[in-house]
């Protein structure tokens, strides 16, 4: 089965809109559209159901009502790195979400050590009721 990372992203799937960005940039920030906000139709991404639950967990408050995932790009001043970097960030979450996280075995800690952990107890308790007042009678 080849990685995920290497499957292509559906055209389809994907919206963009560019936004007028925020800090650094000067008159380029009030003046250009440099900030990508991009929509992904998580149905058209045909993912396993496992990996589309771990994705919607993974993106968490990014995913709206009508099961769209916005990511939101506006780390450089041009249009271009803007959408690389959404593009990249969005691989990113779905390569994740493919990852299948190991099942934690349950243990139980062995009778000896409990018994071990009492009897330093007592031991430390006797040390320090030793501690208490000195009586001369």
């Amino acid at each position: 089965m080849p990685s995920p990372e290497a499957e292509p992203l559906p055209e389809d799937a994907l919206e963009e809109r560019f936004l007028a960005g925020t800090g650094p940039g000067g008159q380029n920030v009030n003046k250009v559209a440099t900030a990508v906000q991009l929509r992904v139709d998580l149905f058209k991404l045909g993912l396993h159901p496992d990996a589309y639950d771990r994705l919607k967990a993974i993106a968490g408050s990014r995913v709206t009502n009508g099961d769209e995932l916005l990511i939101t790009a506006r780390r450089f001043r041009t249009q271009d790195a803007n959408r690389t970097d959404a593009r990249t960030r969005l691989a990113e979450m779905i390569a994740a979400a493919h990852m299948v996280q190991k099942k934690r075995k349950a243990t139980r800690v062995p009778r000896s050590v409990k018994a071990e952990r009492v009897d330093k107890k007592r031991q430390r308790s006797a040390l320090k009721q030793g501690r208490g007042k000195v009586s001369f009678d």
